[in-house]
C-alpha cells in the first residue's frame, strides 16, 4: 500500500497564491470595468433618472456622490473581508466578492427610478453602491494571501 507524501497531499488541497491571484485579477478588472460605466452612468442618466427635476447642477453632484460613496466603503470591506478571509479561505471570500458586487450591480440596473418611487430611488441607489463598495475593497482585502 503506497501512500502519498504529505507535501504532495497538502499540495493537493491548497490553492496556490499565484491561482488565487490571477483570479483576484480578473475579479478586479470586472468591477473597475463597472465602477467606469457607473461613473459614465453617473454623469449622464443618473442626474435625471435618480435626482429628480430639480437643479440639473445639483443632481449631477450628487450622482458623482453617490458614484464617490463606493470609493470610500472600500476600506470597510477590506476590513470585514480580511477577517473573513483569514477566517474561512480566500477561495470562499473570492467567491462572495465577486457575487456581492455582482448582484449590487444587477440590483442597481433594476432600480426604479426617482419619478417612480420618489426619494425611496437615490437612497436604494446609495445602499447598493455601499454593497459595491464594501464588496470591491473585499476582493483584495479578503482574497490577497498576506505575507
Amino acid at each position: 500500500m503506497t501512500t502519498a507524501p504529505p507535501a504532495l497531499d497538502q499540495q493537493a488541497t491548497t490553492t496556490s497564491p499565484r491561482t488565487v491571484l490571477v483570479a483576484s485579477l480578473i475579479g478586479t478588472t470586472i468591477e473597475w470595468y463597472d465602477f467606469f460605466l457607473f461613473a459614465t452612468a453617473a454623469g449622464i442618466v443618473f442626474p435625471q433618472l435618480f435626482y429628480g427635476n430639480g437643479d440639473p447642477t445639483v443632481a449631477t453632484l450628487l450622482s458623482f456622490a453617490t458614484f464617490a460613496v463606493g470609493f470610500v466603503a472600500r476600506p470597510i470591506g477590506g476590513l470585514i473581508f480580511g477577517h473573513i478571509g483569514d477566517r474561512f479561505g480566500r477561495r470562499e471570500t473570492l467567491i462572495v466578492t465577486m457575487a456581492l458586487t455582482g448582484l449590487a450591480t444587477a440590483a442597481i440596473g433594476f432600480l426604479p427610478t426617482y419619478a417612480a418611487i420618489g426619494v425611496a430611488a437615490p437612497i436604494l441607489l446609495v445602499v447598493l453602491r455601499v454593497v459595491q463598495g464594501i464588496a470591491i475593497g473585499g476582493e483584495w482585502g479578503g482574497a490577497v494571501p498576506s505575507s
